[in-house]
């Protein structure tokens, strides 16, 4: 199996910042709804959504400020068991996870793979 096969939709892409504070200032003067807000072990993580456009931004140090500085694509998922199972039985590179996150209402829980380019392709189910 692919896993596309348990990929249900687009979740979010993840941008890091350089200042929330312009970050906010920025997406709300675009016409998005700042929707979430909660910390992680970096700082403070909002997301922002616009119709079916959810962007997650974040502090992280190394890359934020530079231009094509998009850390991750999230996919959402429907069973994240079977996705972790899957990765690792085709082998690819997963750099985290399967973690858990008392992100939304319920959490969540999801992993990371690396593609070639480096960047990151995280596999996420909310509960």
């Amino acid at each position: 199996m692919a896993l596309t096969d348990y990929v249900t939709g687009y979740q979010h892409v993840g941008i890091p910042a350089k200042d929330m504070e312009e970050t906010k200032k920025f997406y709300e003067a675009l016409g998005f709804e700042n929707i979430y807000e909660t910390t992680n072990d970096a700082g403070l993580v909002r997301f922002f959504s616009f119709g079916d456009i959810l962007i997650e931004t974040y502090d992280k140090e190394g890359v934020a400020g530079v231009r094509g500085a998009i850390d991750h694509i999230a996919l959402a998922v429907n069973d994240i068991e079977a996705v972790t199972k899957e990765a690792r039985e085709q082998n690819f590179n997963i750099v985290e996870g399967p973690c858990s996150l008392p992100f939304w209402e319920n959490g969540v829980k999801y992993i990371c793979i690396e593609g070639p380019n480096k960047e990151i392709v995280e596999f996420l189910q909310k509960y």
